[in-house]
């Protein structure tokens, strides 16, 4: 296994600044990067909008196990404070799908749940792999068509915002 998708939120401090401290930690395995989305918050509203991306990755020395605690340690290195479900964070690295994988484990559920209904994944995952997969549930396009219009339309493209420079 080597291939793995992840998505990158931040909705506090300098979130731009922290979306690049987990791009570049993830450089070298770094196959694509998406543009910058704004959203609302999700789950406990009352914080400020996040600002999101999506990473492929791909290192064939690493399995899904390893992409988490790759991504722990980029939250780590964030400052990450775990203070409730769902609430504000400098960092957040989900490990959205690795190789297909699927996986009951509570520590590492795959596919990421809520992948299915989240805007905020597919659309940015969708502009860098438009023939994405959500392992056992379809096409990633589908499951985007099928979300109400209000959340497509909730997610907003920061063009004005650049994680990475385009190859």
């Amino acid at each position: 296994m080597s291939r793995a998708v992840l998505s990158l939120g931040s909705n506090l401090g300098d979130r731009l600044e922290y979306l690049r401290l987990a791009v570049t930690g993830l450089r070298d395995s770094l196959v694509a990067v998406s543009s910058v989305y704004e959203t609302a918050p999700w789950g406990v509203t009352d914080q400020p909008d996040f600002l999101n991306a999506v990473c492929v990755v791909d290192d064939p020395g690493r399995d899904a196990w390893a992409w988490l605690r790759t991504a722990q340690e980029l939250e780590r290195e964030a400052e990450r404070v775990r203070e409730r479900r769902w609430g504000p964070r400098t960092l957040d690295v989900d490990v959205v799908t690795v190789d297909g994988v699927r996986s009951g484990d509570p520590e590492l559920l795959l596919p990421h749940p809520g992948t299915p209904e989240r805007a905020t994944v597919l659309i940015p995952w969708l502009e860098i792999d438009p023939a994405a997969e959500v392992p056992g549930r379809g096409s990633a396009a589908d499951l985007l068509a099928a979300l109400p219009a209000a959340d497509r339309a909730a997610v907003r493209r920061r063009d004005d915002l650049v994680l990475a420079r385009r190859r």
